[in-house]
C-alpha cells in the first residue's frame, strides 16, 4: 500500500498509540467495558477528540428502519469498535463496515483485545 495512500494515518497511529497504552498498563481479562474506560481516559490525556457509545440512525427514505451504537467515534472521522476474543469474526467486521456505511464514514479500526495483546484490523469503506 502506497503510504501518501493511508486515511487518518497520522490520527491512526494516535488511536493505535492510546490501545497499546492501555494494554501495557492492564493486560489482558477484564471486561470490555472496563478497556473502554480505560481507552476514553487515554484519549482525554493525549487529547484525542471523541464521542463514546454514540447512538445512530439508520434511515431509509426518512424513516428509521434500525439503530447502532458505536463504541467510539474519533475527531467525527473514525470508528473505533473493541471486542474481547483472540480472533476477528467475520460478523465483527461486517458490522463496523455497516456502521462506516452508515454513518458515511472512510474508516473503522477494529480492535480486539486477545490473551496474546492487541489484534487490530483497519476496515475502509471505499464506496
Amino acid at each position: 500500500m502506497d503510504e501518501d495512500k493511508v486515511i487518518y494515518k497520522e490520527l491512526s497511529y494516535e488511536v493505535m498509540g492510546s490501545i497499546f497504552e492501555v494494554f501495557k498498563e492492564l493486560g489482558y481479562g477484564f471486561k470490555e467495558r472496563y478497556y473502554e474506560d480505560a481507552i476514553a481516559k487515554e484519549f482525554e490525556n493525549r487529547k484525542i477528540k471523541f464521542k463514546r457509545q454514540i447512538p445512530y440512525k439508520l434511515r431509509y427514505k426518512g424513516e428509521i428502519v434500525g439503530s447502532f451504537r458505536f463504541d467510539f467515534l474519533v475527531e467525527n472521522k473514525i470508528i473505533v469498535e473493541l471486542k474481547r476474543g483472540d480472533y476477528f469474526s467475520k460478523n465483527n467486521m461486517t458490522q463496523v463496515l455497516q456502521y462506516l456505511k452508515a454513518a458515511n464514514l472512510k474508516l473503522g479500526i477494529l480492535i480486539n483485545i486477545t490473551s496474546g495483546g492487541v489484534k487490530f484490523k483497519r476496515i475502509l469503506n471505499i464506496n
